[in-house]
């Protein structure tokens, strides 16, 4: 085996939908406000017994589904998450305990925020290039508005709960492309979940310069490693951070051709969920021939980034 390839998606929101009409009676701001800032309209609420691990639980059953495959085929699982309260049992093992995996998989957290799913798919793909997994289970999962200050309307009118779910398997032909990967630790603080109880917060216009001026370049490398042309990619799913900062990039890109994933609109921000939920949406409903190349690039926290080329499922 020479590589690996995602084989199955799968996302889960909570029910509860929260509008911005529903935001205007909490806080000073309007929709007009929020949509023209940010594009996001809706965002979806986990309630009290919907836990981080529970998201990440719904949407990995539906990846497995998606997959033909069974909790024992899994011998690795990554949780991408930066809302994970308790510190042991991570989500990982909580969800290979929900799923009842009894073929003892190795389970592993990664916290890295708004990148950290696409850290964990190439953890994944490292893994199983190495021999060390043969299967694997990725998930990034986020409930942040458990850690939102409702009385903060520049980050308040951001934040969604989701998760979403990649079954990823050993391939004779790589179905994901080399990671492209790092950080600017000096600007780690732009983006903050600090705190006891942890709360997010972050400077939105250092972050927005930063992401529109410094990323481009960085997306076009991704290309670059993985041997494909902006041009040639059939779709771009970016962090779903914000509006103003997706068209810009994916236009700044060179991906002329490609559908660009617009979930924050209904969705808003769910860290590491964004990538792998708004990506299974587009495969749901067709909009991505299976096998055409896709760029994933993830930002945010830490000031991290990560980004690969992979094939459609």
């Amino acid at each position: 085996m020479t590589g690996s390839r995602v084989v199955a998606l799968g996302h889960y929101q909570p029910a509860k939908v929260l509008t911005n009409e529903d935001l205007a009676a909490m806080v000073d701001t309007t929709d007009e406000w929020i949509r023209s800032r940010v594009g996001i309209k809706t965002r979806h609420v986990a309630g009290p017994d919907e836990p981080v691990d529970e998201l990440a639980f719904q949407a990995a059953g539906k990846a497995l589904a998606g997959a033909g495959l069974t909790p024992d085929d899994i011998d690795l699982v990554l949780v991408a998450t930066s809302t994970a309260i308790d510190r042991s049992p991570n989500m990982a093992a909580r969800v290979a305990a929900k799923l009842g995996m009894g073929g003892g998989p190795a389970v592993m957290d990664i916290n890295v925020v708004c990148s950290g799913f696409t850290h964990a798919l190439a953890t994944a793909d490292h893994a199983i290039r190495a021999g060390s997994a043969s299967r694997a289970l990725v998930i990034g999962a986020d409930k942040m508005t458990e850690i939102t200050d409702w009385s903060d309307r520049s980050t308040c009118v951001l934040t969604g709960d989701g998760a979403g779910a990649a079954v990823v398997e050993a391939a004779a032909e790589p179905g994901i492309g080399p990671v492209l990967w790092g950080s600017v630790p000096e600007m780690g603080n732009a983006v903050r979940i600090e705190g006891s109880p942890p709360v997010f917060a972050q400077e939105g216009q250092s972050v927005y310069r930063w992401t529109t001026s410094q990323l481009p370049p960085l997306a076009r490398k991704v290309c670059e490693k993985a041997g494909v042309l902006p041009e040639e990619l059939a779709a771009v799913v970016l962090h779903q951070a914000n509006l103003r900062i997706i068209e810009p990039l994916a236009a700044r890109i060179g991906a002329v051709n490609a559908v660009v994933a617009r979930d924050v609109v209904d969705s808003g921000n769910t860290s590491a969920a964004s990538i792998p939920m708004a990506l299974s949406k587009l495969v749901q409903r067709g909009e991505i021939p299976t096998g055409a190349p896709v760029l994933l690039f993830g930002f945010g926290g830490n000031l991290s980034y990560a980004g690969q080329v992979i094939r459609c499922p």
